[in-house]
């Protein structure tokens, strides 16, 4: 856009907007150092609680994932809770890939009811002016039922494979699964204190781990765990719980973090019960200010200012060299969201964005059934050729003059419009947003039971639920 004198230099730093960016960055921080304070752990063990089956296993998925979504990003939702959602299907010896579309698609439908909630809706919060509570208000009866009606679709379509039936397509479009479970050595043997699970409740030990039992490689080392180089003895529960939890840890935390958590517990019990309250106390204040965050931005604080505060009180509150957290930061992010900003205001300097729209503006008004729909379908579209914030960087601006013209009351509706599809439209296809996209790669790098989530599997799902959802959600818009 600069080299081609499409804009100027002075004119693309002007189109970078601090605020989103601030509020992006904090966002993330805060984000980061509840991962620290163990939340989405605490957030993972609920998944398999007293769980009752496969069925009440992903409406669990589809309930937790929605609504961390909303309050700490779709994204972080996904990075961290792939791994627990990994580790109880295989545990239960079930295909992942229902529990894998619960939890992007529910991140992607929770996410939308507020502006922290995904990137789209930061820019839509602060080009609109929309307060944190009128959004949530504006877009919680349509993310609810949506997140209903999604998990109703997934019922639907996996009841045989959830209640344990054979299904021939799945097995042969999916059998990398089945062959990673049935592997001995890949099998974790500690998976089910790490995440407790009933759902084979009843029976003494199931197949898998008598698999691993009788398996060569434990038969090698019956001579090492005679001469007490291994204990698998019952006396050695501890360790098979510490070993456990690093491994849970490192599922959430990644392998360095992990570490040094599970080292901050064992230096806690030499040092005595002092250190342990510290952390206890660390973690309480930690979420104390989340919550003072949350209710800041409810009360209608300047969003950028109140989470910026609320991450610099964390780092404060730490009392340790803030560096290893912020190394973390997703500066790549920040910088992919500034050339968005300049490659959107060179492109509507050419005039091709109000051509298209002039095209397209008579049959877009919100006032009518039909213009709504004509709406949806062309944010829609481009929310999957372009990805979502383009879309609402382009159409933004526009729709809400349009509305401000035909319907000046419908303003703020034509914005939870534009938000509200635009986030939807992400479980359309794989590739339709950043969650879908890190739950596929988180899957397939797992440690333990990785698994591959194709696109056809996610199109055949991802079709009929974004356009469902979507015009349900329409009708419970309150603008």
């Amino acid at each position: 856009m600069i080299v081609f004198k499409v804009i100027t230099p002075d004119e693309a730093y002007d189109s970078i907007d601090l605020s989103i960016l601030g509020l992006l960055f904090g966002t993330m921080v805060v984000g980061l150092y509840l991962e620290r304070a163990d939340m989405f752990k605490y957030l993972g063990r609920l998944l398999s609680w007293k769980c009752q089956g496969a069925k009440d296993l992903l409406c669990r998925i589809c309930v937790i994932s929605a609504l961390s979504s909303a309050l700490f990003t779709n994204d972080t939702s996904c990075i961290v809770l792939t791994e627990f959602v990994l580790q109880t299907a295989k545990q239960n010896n079930i295909k992942p890939h229902p529990f894998l579309l619960a939890l992007a698609s529910s991140a992607n439908i929770g996410s939308s009811a507020t502006p922290i909630g995904n990137p789209q809706n930061l820019v839509i919060a602060i080009q609109s002016k929309i307060s944190f509570g009128q959004f949530l208000l504006g877009l919680f009866p349509a993310m609810l039922v949506g997140v209903i009606v999604n998990m109703s679709i997934l019922l639907c379509m996996y009841w045989r494979l959830l209640s344990g039936e054979k299904d021939e397509e799945i097995e042969l479009e999916e059998g990398n699964f089945k062959k990673t479970s049935a592997t001995p050595q890949s099998l974790d043997l500690t998976a089910s204190n790490a995440m407790p699970s009933n759902l084979n409740e009843g029976s003494p030990e199931s197949e898998a781990e008598k698999e691993v039992i009788n398996s060569p490689s434990l038969n090698d080392t019956k001579g090492d765990i005679e001469s007490g180089k291994i204990c698998m003895s019952s006396t050695d529960h501890d360790l098979n719980i510490a070993d456990t939890t690093a491994q849970t840890l490192e599922g959430c935390n990644g392998p360095n973090e992990s570490t040094e958590m599970v080292k901050d517990t064992t230096e806690s019990e030499k040092e005595g019960p002092s250190r342990a309250w510290k952390r206890l106390a660390w973690k309480i204040c930690t979420y104390l200010v989340t919550i003072g965050m949350l209710i800041g931005l409810l009360m209608g604080f300047n969003m950028s200012w109140t989470v910026l505060t609320a991450s610099l009180a964390l780092v404060v509150l730490d009392f340790k060299d803030a560096g290893p957290c912020l190394e973390k930061v997703s500066y790549s992010l920040l910088l992919l969201f500034c050339g968005m900003f300049i490659t959107v205001e060179g492109f509507n300097g050419t005039g091709i964005p109000n051509t298209l729209w002039n095209l397209t503006k008579p049959y877009a008004e919100i006032n009518h059934v039909s213009g709504m729909v004509m709406l949806a379908l062309v944010i829609l579209v481009l929310s999957n050729i372009a990805s979502n914030v383009p879309t609402v960087l382009l159409l933004g601006g526009r729709v809400a003059a349009h509305a401000a013209a035909t319907s000046p009351h419908e303003v703020k509706k034509a914005w939870l419009i534009l938000a509200w599809v635009s986030t939807v439209a992400g479980n359309l296809s794989l590739p339709g947003s950043a969650a879908n996209l890190i739950v596929c790669e988180q899957a397939h790098r797992a440690q333990s039971g990785k698994y591959t989530l194709s696109f056809w599997t996610h199109l055949k799902f991802g079709l009929p639920s974004t356009l469902i959802v979507t015009a349900i959600g329409l009708t419970l818009i309150r603008g």
